[in-house]
Formats: C-alpha cells, sequence, structure tokens
C-alpha cells in the first residue's frame, strides 16, 4: 500500500492520562481515537526508553536485541560498562524496510540512531547525540541547513533531575517548540513515504513534576506546578493538529509511547540490602553514599567473598559473581540455581518500611526473551511493580530510600504505553507488534 504513514512517538505518553484524566482536553487525539482505534500498549521488559523505541522499530525484544539499558557490559569483568548506540543495533529498522522498497523516510529525535546511519531519506538524531559539533544528521549537510532555515535540534532539556521548576518547564517548552519546528519544516521541504519523530519532552515533564499532579502522591502540594503536566498535554495536542493540518497528501498517523509513568514512592538501595545479607562484601565501608561504579573503580569490593551486586535505575539489575566467568567469580554452576532460587525468594519478601507486602517482580533474561544476545543482567528486578526504584549507591543508614541518588525525580516508568492510529485495520498490543504491522500493512 502506497499511503502515506506519520508516526509521532511521546515518549513516557500514559493511557491514564491520554484515555482517561486527559482525553476531554485532547480534542486533536480524541477525534482520532473516535474515529480509529486506541488502546493500552505492553512495553518491553524493561520498559525504558533504551531499548524500548529500537524494539518498536525493529520487532525485536532487548534479549533479540542484545541491549539491556543505556549502558551493557562488554565483557564479563566487573568494571565493564559502556554507552549504547545505533551501531549496537544489529537488524534493519522500518526505515531501512522502507528504503528497500524505494520509498522514503524522515527520522526525527528517535532514541538509539546517533551516530546516524546512511537511509532511503533523512535522519536527525535523538537525546544520545553528544553535542552540536558531532555529526548528527544524515545526510551530513541536513545539519548545517536546519541551522540556517529553522534553528539547531536541541537534543533534550539540559538537566530534568533539578530543583530549578522554572528552567525545566521553559526548557521543556523550548525543547518541544524546536522539535515541532523541524518536523514541520522537514514535511514540508522533503520527499517522505514515512516519517517519525520521537518527543521526549513528555517523559521529562513527567519526572520533573509528578509528584505536582497526582494528589495521591505523598509529596503532593498546592502549587502554580500543579496544572503543568496537564497543560503539556493541551499544547502537544495543539502542535499535533497544527501538524497534520498543514498535510495536503492522503496519510495515516500512528501516535505511540514507548512505556507510561506511575508514582514513585521510594527506592530500595539493592547494593546495601545485598550487604546486610552478606552477598556483597566491602573492603571499607564508604563514609558518604557513593555510587556501585565508583567503588568497583576503586577496587573496594572485596569479589572473593562477593556473591553479587546491582546497578539502579527505575529497574534493578543484579550480576551474579560466577566462578569461571568473572575474573573473581566464587559461585560454581553447581550452586547457582540454588542461589537464584533462594535470592528471588527474599527479593520478593521485603516489605515497604512500614512492614505492608510489596508486589515486587523478578525476571530471569533467559525466560522472557525469544533469544539472548551480549550480556544481560543476571536477573531484572521491579521493587513493588514499579511503584519503588533501585538505588545503587552504597553507603546510606537505611536501604529504605525517600529520595533519588541521582537527582529529584517522584515518578516510574510503567509498563503500559499507548497506541493511537486512524488506520482500524492495525492491530497493534505489544511494542514489538508495530514493526510487523506497519510492514505488513504499508509494503
Amino acid at each position: 500500500m502506497n499511503k502515506k504513514l506519520i508516526i509521532i512517538g511521546l515518549d513516557c505518553a500514559s493511557p491514564n492520562l491520554v484515555f482517561d484524566e486527559f482525553y476531554n482536553f485532547l480534542p486533536n487525539l480524541r477525534n482520532i481515537m473516535e474515529n480509529g482505534v486506541y488502546n493500552e500498549l505492553k512495553s518491553t521488559i524493561p520498559p525504558i526508553t533504551v531499548p524500548a523505541w529500537m524494539s518498536m522499530f525493529t520487532g525485536k525484544d532487548p534479549g533479540e536485541l542484545g541491549i539491556y539499558g543505556f549502558t551493557n557490559r562488554r565483557d564479563y569483568g566487573y568494571y565493564s560498562h559502556s554507552l549504547v548506540s545505533s551501531k549496537s543495533v544489529a537488524y534493519k529498522k522500518i526505515w531501512d524496510i522502507f528504503g528497500e522498497k524505494d520509498r522514503k523516510s524522515i527520522v526525527i529525535g528517535v532514541p538509539l540512531t546517533y551516530p546516524p546511519l546512511p537511509l532511503n531519506g533523512y535522519m536527525v538524531s535523538g537525546f544520545l547525540a553528544p553535542s552540536h559539533k558531532s555529526e548528527y544528521t544524515y545526510p551530513k549537510n541536513l545539519k548545517y541547513e536546519l541551522e540556517k532555515y529553522v534553528e539547531p535540534f536541541i537534543f533534550d532539556v539540559e538537566e530534568f533531575r533539578i530543583e530549578n521548576k522554572e528552567k525545566l518547564l521553559k526548557d521543556i517548552y523550548r525543547m518541544t517548540d524546536n522539535h515541532f519546528k523541524i518536523f514541520n519544516y522537514m514535511i514540508k521541504n522533503k520527499p517522505w513515504d514515512l516519517t517519525i519523530m520521537v518527543e521526549m519532552g513528555t517523559d521529562r515533564i513527567h519526572h520533573g513534576f509528578w509528584a505536582f499532579h497526582d494528589k495521591k502522591h505523598p509529596k503532593y502540594r498546592t502549587s502554580k506546578f500543579n496544572s503543568v503536566i496537564k497543560d503539556y498535554y493541551v499544547y502537544l495536542d495543539n502542535k499535533i493538529g497544527e501538524l497534520l493540518s498543514n498535510i495536503k497528501d492522503e496519510y495515516d498517523l500512528i501516535v505511540v509511547s514507548d512505556h507510561g509513568i506511575k508514582p514513585m514512592y521510594g527506592g530500595i538501595a539493592i547494593n546495601d540490602w545485598l550487604i546486610r545479607k552478606d552477598y556483597l562484601i566491602l573492603k571499607e565501608n564508604p563514609k558518604t553514599p557513593l555510587s556501585i561504579n565508583k567503588l568497583i573503580k576503586n577496587e573496594k569490593i572485596d569479589w572473593e567473598r562477593t556473591k553479587v551486586w546491582g546497578n539502579g535505575g527505575y529497574h534493578g539489575k543484579l550480576f551474579f559473581n560466577i566462578k569461571d566467568r568473572e575474573p573473581k567469580g566464587i559461585i560454581t554452576e553447581k550452586e547457582l540455581n540454588k542461589f537464584k532460587k533462594q535470592l528471588i525468594k527474599e527479593l520478593k519478601e521485603i516489605t515497604d518500611e512500614n512492614g505492608n507486602k510489596m508486589d515486587t517482580k523478578v525476571f530471569e533474561p533467559q525466560s522472557i526473551y525469544k533469544e539472548v544476545k551480549n550480556i544481560p543482567p543476571d536477573l531484572i528486578v521491579y521493587f513493588d511493580n514499579l511503584s519503588w526504584r533501585c538505588q545503587g549507591s552504597i553507603g546510606h543508614k537505611n536501604f529504605y530510600i525517600h529520595e533519588n541518588d541521582i537527582g529529584p525525580d517522584d515518578a516510574n516508568h510503567s509498563q503500559e504505553g499507548i497506541f493511537i492510529s486512524n488506520n482500524k485495520n492495525l492491530k497493534v498490543k505489544t511494542i514489538t507488534d508495530l514493526f510487523d504491522s506497519v510492514v505488513e500493512y504499508y509494503l
């Protein structure tokens, strides 16, 4: 089918907001929903920007991609994490398939597209591009064209985990306005059959302002910022409406997100908990909380007595110290299965600080992915089903934490994103469904 297709990605856009709370305030999206199809979209495990967007645009789960987060282990050394990039993705993306059919694509702001790889069309890399000095467009001269006729692409807000909410809000609007200006320019001035833009502003505004929005959040308070998230969604809906009104050709539209959002009630300092269990042994205790990676780099971990350590984030990532796998591994293959079962049981038994049971979920990559490539975490942990984050730092007095160890942030990701389209024939229930549906229907 030769109909043009527009995909607008709203990072972190949540069904409880778009389909329910803000539904009546979003006339453009509501019109598409009422006349088309919409549903919750099941995200990847874990539900994070990287790898979720690339799972969507390749049809491959994180295990098949071999991408388990923003950083992956390069090898089984203790200090071997490195940042992923477009070169980490071994599969064809939707725009590659379109290109093979001699159809042109415009791709703007999609995470994990830096450095930009050649395509039949035009690309502006996503927020992992390091700076405007880098070659972040394809073709290279597109960068200078945008700077001359529109403005330089804004990769991201400078920092979204900050106390200065006035600055954050200003930066989010400035970034989103910039993205839609460039999107409009590209659609108007370049040939295309497929165009994709991912907007990060939805994610940044959720993490920066959720406690002002959610009246049930323990940190909620009356503030001039109470309506910020709703106002931004209304603004986004207007931007989408303006964009579509300027397109004269016949097209189909998909509006989609990589995951949703939910309140975060606290964090579990996983490594401090492991220390209490005698599973992680330090050579000396830090005087103030330090990141696990800093302690590893400074050789403060007693690996000859350590069984497991963890990295933090919206979910937990645990790594076993296995004999003949890690340099100083101590868990034998014979012991591994018993230890793993015991650890999973103990993780699920962690209560909140008031003794209430948590709905903690623990995943083994080999059990949830079709294939497991590269080096995954040995366990992936959702504390209280993502209502609590995982803190990777070590040296807290208590392993229950109510301040994020990497800056203010009162929201966590949820497993459900959104799918909206004016094409009722598209059946997309999970992130990886989108690739197959688009390729099958439009090519």
